[in-house]
C-alpha cells in the first residue's frame, strides 16, 4: 500500500478515519457497533499480555477489572480524544503517546474486529478502504471544529433526526462529552476550552442545521 503523506508524531493530534471497501457497511447491527466499541479500549494499551479473544471470553467483572488495571497504568498507544462510528466508517481524534502508538493502535483494533466480522458473515479479505487517513490538528480552535463536525456526523448524515436522539447515540462520544460519562476519551483537551458543558453543546448544536445542509448539497453535486 503507498505510504502516508504525514509523519505521525509523539503528542501529535490527529483526526484518523477510513471507511468500508466501495463505501460498504462495516456495521449492519447493534452487536456489530458493540464489538467495535469493546477493541476500542482494549486497544488503547500498550504490551497486552492476553489476546482480544482471550480477554473477551472472561467474565464481565473480571473484563471491567482488568481494563481498570490496565488504565491505571496508563501505557497507552494513543490517548483517544473523541470518536463516532457511522455504518459504513469511522472517525476518531487521537493523540500519539508512543512510537508509531497511531498505526499500531489502529492496525491492531480493525485487524481484530475484521475478524470478527469476516466469521460473523462467512467472507475473506479486507472490509475497510486501504490504509487509514490521518490530518494533523495544529490549533486548539481546528480540534474543537472537528470534534463538533465528528459529533454532528449522525444527525447531518440523516442516521439520527433530533438532538435528543443524537446527545444518546451511543455509537459516539458525545454522550460522554455532555453526560458526565467517564468511558474511552480524553475530553478535557476539548471541554476545558468552554466555559461549561452547556456551551460545548451550544456549540455543536447551533452549527448542525448548516453541516447538514451542506451535507444534502455535497450529495446533490455527487450524483448530477
Amino acid at each position: 500500500m503507498p505510504g502516508r503523506d504525514i509523519q505521525l508524531v509523539n503528542e501529535g493530534i490527529y483526526h484518523v478515519f477510513n471507511r468500508g471497501i466501495n463505501s460498504q457497511k462495516i456495521f449492519n447491527c447493534d452487536r456489530d457497533y458493540y464489538q467495535f466499541l469493546d477493541r476500542i479500549q482494549y486497544y488503547q494499551n500498550d504490551n497486552l499480555s492476553m489476546r482480544y479473544s482471550h480477554f473477551n471470553d472472561l467474565p464481565l467483572v473480571i473484563k471491567d477489572d482488568l481494563l481498570n488495571k490496565l488504565s491505571s497504568k496508563k501505557e497507552f498507544l494513543v490517548d483517544i480524544i473523541a470518536y463516532c462510528l457511522m455504518p459504513n466508517h469511522f472517525h476518531f481524534i487521537l493523540k500519539q503517546k508512543v512510537d508509531n502508538g497511531i498505526s499500531k493502535y489502529i492496525s491492531n483494533l480493525t485487524n481484530s474486529y475484521t475478524r470478527y466480522y469476516n466469521i460473523k458473515h462467512k467472507r475473506t479479505g479486507p472490509i475497510l478502504q486501504g490504509k487509514f487517513k490521518a490530518i494533523g490538528i495544529e490549533s486548539n480552535e481546528q480540534i474543537c471544529h472537528l470534534s463538533r463536525y465528528i459529533h454532528l456526523n449522525p444527525y447531518s448524515m440523516g442516521i439520527i433526526d433530533n438532538f435528543r436522539e443524537l446527545l444518546k447515540y451511543p455509537y459516539s462520544s458525545l454522550p460522554e462529552y455532555v453526560n458526565h460519562q467517564k468511558r474511552i476519551c480524553d475530553s478535557g483537551i476539548i471541554l476545558g476550552q468552554f466555559q461549561d458543558i452547556a456551551s460545548y453543546k451550544k456549540f455543536v448544536f447551533d452549527h448542525a442545521d448548516f453541516q447538514k445542509n451542506l451535507q444534502v448539497i455535497k450529495q446533490c453535486l455527487l450524483e448530477s
